[in-house]
């Protein structure tokens, strides 16, 4: 209550308070400015950083894998059934890749959504990136391939064949990253745990990949998952001929390989096949990441149909897929029957 007698001006109160707001602004809006910087900074990614991170983090993702696999400390149990109606299984391998491959990624990227097959509890707050760019990677690809984090969505695929991982058919085993920019792939890496290889690649940068030099389609070898041959093997041979070679195999990592140029001094023999084909729902973090690496490589993969897939949103993909590089993808596509791949 104002003195007696005194009677306080409402006009003069608000000249008051918009007087100290100025002060205030005047004193703070350095460092409001500077706060506001530091955020718009954080809101953007380096690509070339982030291929780094993903590099490491499938790394350390197979150690873990390599590790449970060696101990036989598998401890399997099911998830449930997959629609082709086999077991999809859960294993401590898948469960420690994770851990080591979510939040490598997550801490270093904090900003960046982050989607993995498997899901865990255990948050480590400690494990961070080694801040080491890889020689070929720093030597390929330049920084400063900035983007706007919410533009940015990663996959990851923990343990790919796990199935074959319990059979110990190692051969097909991977752990994969994959960096996609307003639903496209943009960057690729499936390492192998248990010959310790590592395939990277970044659109319209670099790869360490390249197409073989010849591919056959007059029949092609075609490889498909090895839980559901035997529903594919008449698609393809529809397409193209009774005398198609048809190649079962586990891990949508090791099927993308097989269509590429593998350094054979690294890595154990694997099959070749000149075109990957899937007809039924697949998921996004088992394709992502070989996506990125045919298209980096001038190759393809898109639904049966020929339609891009959006990697983004929800991570089921409906429409089959058709893989390739160094071949006419389109003339592969035009040589498919019609399907509905939700019916299978």
């Amino acid at each position: 209550m104002a003195p007696m007698g005194i009677r306080l001006s409402p006009l003069g109160v608000a000249v008051f308070c918009l007087l100290g707001v100025g002060v205030i602004y005047h004193l703070y809006a350095g460092v409001i400015s500077n706060r506001l910087a530091a955020f718009r900074q954080r809101r953007t990614v380096d690509l070339r950083e982030l291929l780094a991170v993903s590099v490491e983090a499938a790394v350390l993702g197979g150690t873990e894998v390599k590790k449970v696999r060696e101990e036989n400390g598998l401890k399997e149990k099911s998830k449930g059934k997959t629609r082709e109606g086999a077991n999809e299984l859960l294993t401590m391998g898948d469960l420690q890749s994770h851990r080591k491959m979510f939040n490598l990624i997550s801490n270093t990227f904090p900003e960046v959504t982050v989607n993995s097959e498997e899901h865990d509890s255990m948050v480590d707050k400690a494990a961070a990136w080694s801040r080491d760019i890889p020689a070929d990677i720093r030597d390929k690809i330049d920084g400063g391939k900035d983007v706007p984090a919410e533009s940015v969505t990663v996959w990851i695929d923990p343990l790919d064949a796990t199935q074959e991982y319990t059979e110990n058919l190692l051969q097909y085993v991977t752990t994969m990253v994959c960096v996609a920019v307003d639903g496209k792939p943009v960057i690729g890496v499936i390492h192998q745990p248990f010959t310790g290889f590592t395939a990277w690649a970044f659109v319209g940068q670099a790869s360490n990949m390249r197409p073989r030099s010849a591919y056959s389609i007059s029949p092609p070898k075609v490889i498909v998952s090895r839980s559901h041959s035997g529903k594919v093997k008449s698609f393809v041979q529809d397409a193209f001929g009774n005398s198609t070679t048809v190649i079962g195999a586990g891990g949508a990592g090791y099927k993308v390989l097989s269509l590429l140029e593998m350094p054979t001094s690294e890595t154990a023999p694997m099959e070749q096949a000149d075109i990957y084909i899937h007809v039924t729902y697949i998921k996004k973090w088992d394709i992502c990441a070989g996506a990125a690496i045919l298209n980096a490589l001038g190759g393809h993969m898109t639904t049966v149909k020929g339609e891009d897939i959006d990697y983004s949103g929800t991570p089921v993909s409906k429409g089959g897929l058709v893989a390739s590089v160094g071949v006419d993808h389109k003339a592969i596509l035009e040589k498919l029957p019609d399907l509905e791949p939700e019916k299978h």
